[in-house]
């Protein structure tokens, strides 16, 4: 597989991950947009992220920096971030 059949797989793959991360509002959005670059990056040759759950982690802890009441939503059961300890534990 060439490099840009790779990029399309990937990007197709973070795509169908952000159907259970709907659109929103300003935060969520955000949310949504660092997610999609944090997932890909976890997907690529030098990843910072080993996983779905903790790019949403890092996503849900960047937005919060800005909408410190930020309550993002997702798809619970998608990411299992309840095994991880939850998403308030970043707050």
């Amino acid at each position: 597989m060439n490099g840009i059949q790779k990029l399309k797989e990937i990007r197709g793959k973070v795509k169908e991950e952000l159907d259970h991360i709907p659109r929103g509002n300003e935060a969520q959005n955000m949310l949504r947009m660092v997610y999609w670059n944090a997932r890909l990056n976890s997907l690529g040759k030098k990843p910072r992220f080993r996983n779905k759950e903790e790019c949403l982690k890092y996503a849900i802890r960047l937005v919060r920096e800005t909408y410190p009441e930020f309550e993002p939503q997702y798809d619970r059961e998608f990411f299992e971030l309840d095994k991880e300890g939850g998403d308030n534990d970043n707050r």
